[in-house]
């Protein structure tokens, strides 16, 4: 792997970096300056903002803060022709800010994107803010994640351990780990009995899947002891559809939405 400089950032050739990720209460300063700093290396921002009915006042406000961006938003309740169009306008350049609420959590990646700012982050879950932070860092920059909650606000205990968690868990391949977390601040719920209950949403068909598996086959007596290692699979391949096999990039979002279904 070879180093290269980028300006004065340090990058790294078919690798990717962690996503440098800070804990905060909301501070338009930072806001301004961390937008400011992505902008002046041609990059740009999500900022996530999880109220319909007052984000274009958002806008404003960012509009406000940083005047010389560009921003576009989107949101769930836009018709699919405008959500669809101002996606691909943020994808082309055309703006410098994304505002938007989760719908960005499982999407088409895009690598230009390397700042985030998450609103109410205390509102959210262990495992959606883990999604949300991948969307930056899809490239060999190193991406920002900025995860803010009210100032006069107090958070919870639960709300401070999974932002703790999701701040400490930055290396790559960490969902697994953020998973468990969530199990152990959440507890697990009860997989058997008249009592049943679980958080198959927040972890997942596939994990809870098998910890009621591994619970079956304990209570049943015939749970395999054998130990179980970790394999970390690297390919040195792009994952992008090329131009060259699809041009319309509006064909090329639906088929990236069937290869995710």
């Amino acid at each position: 792997i070879s180093a290269c400089l980028v300006g004065s950032e340090m990058c790294i050739r078919d690798s990717r970096y962690p996503v440098q990720t800070y804990v905060l209460e909301t501070n338009p300063t930072i806001i301004r300056d961390a937008i400011r700093r992505e902008m002046d290396r041609g990059g740009q921002v999500y900022y996530l903002y999880n109220k319909v009915d007052t984000i274009e006042q958002k806008v404003s406000e960012l509009q406000e803060l940083v005047p010389e961006a560009s921003i576009g938003f989107v949101h769930g309740q836009m018709s699919e022709v405008r959500l669809e169009n101002t996606l691909m306008d943020f994808i082309e350049g055309e703006y410098d800010i994304l505002v938007t609420t989760t719908i960005i959590e499982t999407g088409v990646d895009i690598p230009n994107a390397n700042t985030l700012f998450i609103e109410n982050a205390d509102h959210m879950g262990l495992s959606t803010l883990y999604q949300l932070r991948g969307r930056v860092g899809r490239s060999n920059r190193i991406a920002y994640a900025y995860l803010m909650y009210r100032p006069d606000k107090t958070l919870t205990e639960v709300s401070e351990k999974r932002l703790e968690a999701i701040k400490g868990f930055t290396e790559l391949g960490s969902g697994f780990k953020i998973a468990m977390r969530d199990l152990s601040i959440r507890g697990a719920g009860n997989l058997l009995g008249k009592s049943q209950s679980g958080f198959i949403d927040s972890v997942g068909f596939e994990l809870y899947s098998q910890l009621l598996e591994e619970a079956i086959a304990k209570r049943n007596g015939t749970e395999n002891t054998r130990n179980k290692g970790n394999a970390e699979l690297i390919l040195q391949i792009d994952a992008y559809l090329p131009d060259t096999y699809i041009s319309d990039q509006r064909h090329k979002i639906e088929i990236y939405k069937k290869i995710r279904q």
